[in-house]
């Protein structure tokens, strides 16, 4: 493993942050007996796992592994956050959910797989989104948060949660190939904040559907979040605090990055400035509007006549899965390679003469709002273009 250089810091372990249950029944010991005979850890720490009460926001590709783990390990009480339902694209990576599970909700999913590990733990469900209005009751309830969330305003959702009720923050994220992991100590060390100081723009990066995700990597990253939540909860060897821990799954390489909290960053007072975030990030939030591009919903797409041309940006095995009948295809990435001569070539191609009238879409409206942008410049005089809200998902759920 490769050590960044950088500021050090003092290591520190502010655990254990339970009192340990009483005792362990007879299938208890035979069940941890592994965990038992390990040196530093044995049955006041199994103990420790046992009283301990964990909050896991996210039951996809990284809430996955950490609920696996985390109930085989002996954990006493889970609360599982999620609001999206089973999907045939997570069996990819999510494998705590099956194939019968597609269509149920994950939390469900969940419990249920969580459940056949460890019958006797306590299983919370929340059918939700960690929000403003939830985020400081549920930290406060429980000894350490997990975050497997999938977008940048839960996780700093989560980070000023920690901050403002002082609960100890396991961090995790994937992109592609890559992975990194961090464990914030509200008191003992740095926060989010401290490393990424502003909250990046919602669509500033890919999400995995887009930029794709290398199924097995989340079992890397979801198992080293595991890990430290077992470390904070027992007291033992010394957590990712001040420390991030990246992953490179292609290269097969681990780095450490150090750093410090930052003594000109304002503390974390309120849930303000991240609760604008989240209403951004929402779903059904505007995903080009607000930086000036028009969009229009199914629906008015469907009562238009004449109809307008219509183009699809997503690449090909997306629209081999489902694509809107008519609509003609020109991945993203020609349009920002060519811009506007893309477009005109495509119709080439088409034998159609460029229309003044296009609606541009992707899988959620991300994509299309990007290219409506990029083509809006160099469009000719008279040309509407205009994304379509929600993409193909929105359009595939219409009545």
């Amino acid at each position: 493993m490769t050590e960044v250089s950088a500021p050090r810091v003092p290591v520190v372990n502010p655990g254990p942050l339970v009192d340990p249950v009483d005792a362990l029944d007879r299938d208890e010991l035979d069940r941890y007996s592994r965990h038992l005979s390990l040196p530093g850890f044995g049955v006041e720490g199994q103990k420790r796992l046992r009283a301990a009460s964990v909050l896991v926001i996210g039951a996809g590709g990284l809430g996955a592994p950490v609920l696996n783990y985390l109930a085989a390990a002996g954990i006493g009480s889970i609360t599982i956050i999620d609001d999206d339902a089973v999907e045939t694209s997570n069996l990819q990576r999510q494998v705590i959910h099956r194939r019968v599970d597609v269509g149920r909700q994950k939390v469900d999913s969940a419990a249920a797989a969580v459940h056949r590990l460890d019958p006797d733990l306590n299983v919370t469900t929340i059918e939700d989104r960690l929000s403003p209005d939830n985020a400081l009751e549920l930290f406060a309830d429980h000894d350490v948060v997990l975050d497997g969330a999938d977008n940048f305003a839960t996780r700093y959702l989560s980070n000023d949660a920690a901050e403002l009720t002082g609960t100890p923050l396991v961090w995790g994220t994937i992109f592609r190939f890559a992975g990194q992991v961090s464990t914030f100590a509200p008191g003992h060390g740095p926060m989010l904040r401290d490393l990424f100081p502003d909250i990046p723009d919602p669509d500033s990066v890919p999400n995995c559907a887009e930029g794709g995700v290398l199924g097995v990597l989340c079992g890397t990253v979801g198992s080293a979040m595991a890990t430290e939540a077992i470390k904070l909860i027992c007291g033992i060897g010394t957590p990712f605090i001040g420390r991030l821990l990246r992953y490179d799954a292609l290269d097969g390489e681990y780095s450490t990055l150090r750093f410090s909290p930052d003594p000109d960053r304002p503390a974390v007072t309120d849930l303000t400035e991240v609760a604008a975030a989240c209403a951004a990030s929402a779903p059904g939030a505007a995903t080009g509007s607000d930086a000036g591009v028009e969009e229009i919903d199914p629906v008015g797409l469907a009562g238009l006549d004449p109809a307008p041309a219509l183009i699809d940006v997503r690449e090909d095995w997306e629209r081999e899965l489902s694509s809107i009948p008519g609509s003609l295809h020109l991945p993203l990435a020609s349009i920002r390679e060519h811009g506007w001569p893309a477009v005109v070539g495509l119709f080439r191609r088409a034998s159609e003469h460029t229309a003044d009238d296009i609606v541009i879409h992707c899988q959620s409206g991300v994509r299309s709002a990007e290219a409506v942008g990029l083509l809006s410049r160099a469009a000719p005089p008279g040309v509407r273009l205009r994304s379509l809200a929600g993409g193909i998902t929105a359009w595939s759920v219409q009545d």
